[in-house]
């Protein structure tokens, strides 16, 4: 259900609806195991002809994760599909004759795949690689499963490559990594900034660090210990005072416990532009996971100096030292922030710069424009 808009995948799909809506009817099929708000109803409505949700229970959802146990169907894709919702789908389908079918991530791609239909899977990320990068840093205690997972996800992106007749993705780096020989006819729609929300206002500032996110993402959570844990104390010895903020909604026990009197951990906020504003710098110091980040091109649209990893880099295809900061080992994080919070000058012409390549790269309205030539082609 792609509200409230906390996370990536739900970014990516409300502001496909609300362009591809301009000029089409949408019915919206949305999985969701948590109620679903009036409220939720009500900020979609305007978008969609109409919108259908299917309620997955806690048990139901237990259940046929353990009857997968013994599949070779990924849990992922497990965790979202039941029989009874596939009926209700091509009932759905039986009354209304849409033109056309596009789904959103793996997880739902299992409803589509054996319907002779017109059809367009959004891979998104390549969940594989994530899941491959999260498994060589994980826990004893966690590498079975998550290496069982990798196998399963890094199978199903092959075997549901011929199920559709075309496929998009969110970046070049993605694509390479998805297993299939025909992988160079995904198209890539990357994601976009809404330039008419995040838009700077001269805040006083309150903090010198801030990274974003969904904080229960196990990337972000990676990201954030790896902020504090390993990039601040080298700042803290050029800068005693440096205030971090962690702003992102669901922060794990993990980030929570990195609160102290020079971290800040918010959890849910109402209005993200705010600790933009409050801030100094933004740092999304990624070592796992895949894809572009959402949370990067909003601290660019808020005309924010950024510092990210090579492995962010690579999908956001900034210049380096122009656009952003590259930090490549916990001492050059530190160095790019410690210089940053040293040289105003040279800050704010890096902020500048960066505003200015997601301006010209990641509209929203422009990056559907091109979405829709990939369906309607």
């Amino acid at each position: 259900m792609p509200y409230p808009l906390e996370k990536g995948d739900k970014l990516r799909a409300f502001h496909q609806i609300r362009e591809l809506s301009v000029t089409h009817d949408i019915i919206l099929c949305a999985l969701s195991d948590v109620p679903v708000t009036d409220e939720a109803r009500a900020f979609l409505q305007p978008y969609v002809a109409r919108l259908i949700t299917f309620r997955l229970s806690k048990p139901g959802i237990f259940w046929h994760l353990a009857v997968n146990f013994f599949s070779h169907r990924p849990f992922q894709v497990a965790y979202f599909y039941r029989p009874r919702i596939q009926r209700q789908i091509e009932q759905i389908i039986r009354d209304h004759h849409p033109d056309y079918f596009y789904a959103q991530l793996i997880r739902t791609a299992e409803y589509l795949k054996s319907l002779h239909i017109r059809k367009t899977l959004d891979y998104q990320d390549v969940f594989s690689r994530g899941l491959y990068r999260r498994w060589q840093v994980a826990p004893w205690y966690k590498k079975a499963m998550l290496g069982m997972e990798y196998r399963r996800v890094l199978k199903y992106e092959e075997m549901i490559f011929d199920k559709f007749d075309k496929k998009t993705i969110i970046s070049y780096p993605d694509r390479d990594f998805i297993p299939h020989l025909r992988r160079d006819r995904i198209e890539v729609i990357p994601n976009g900034v809404d330039f008419e929300y995040f838009q700077p206002s001269a805040a006083a500032k309150e903090f010198d660090i801030i990274f974003s996110g969904n904080m229960a993402y196990p990337p972000n959570i990676n990201g954030a210990i790896y902020l504090v844990k390993r990039v601040m104390p080298h700042v803290w010895k050029k800068i005693p005072s440096a205030k971090v903020v962690i702003a992102g909604a669901n922060p794990s026990q993990a980030v929570k416990h990195l609160q102290s009197d020079k971290v800040i951990v918010t959890g849910w906020v109402d209005d993200m532009r705010e600790y933009y504003d409050k801030s100094c710098i933004f740092v999304a110091p990624m070592q796992i996971g895949t894809g572009l980040q959402n949370k990067v091109l909003e601290a660019m649209a808020m005309k924010l100096p950024c510092i990210t990893s090579p492995l962010a880099n690579d999908a956001l295809n900034a210049t380096e030292d122009k656009e952003v900061l590259v930090g490549h080992d916990p001492d050059s994080f530190a160095q790019h922030v410690v210089s940053l919070l040293s040289d105003p000058q040279r800050s704010q012409q890096l902020a500048n710069n960066g505003y200015q390549f997601v301006r010209s790269n990641y509209q929203w309205s422009v990056i559907c424009k091109r979405l829709l030539q990939v369906i309607t082609s």
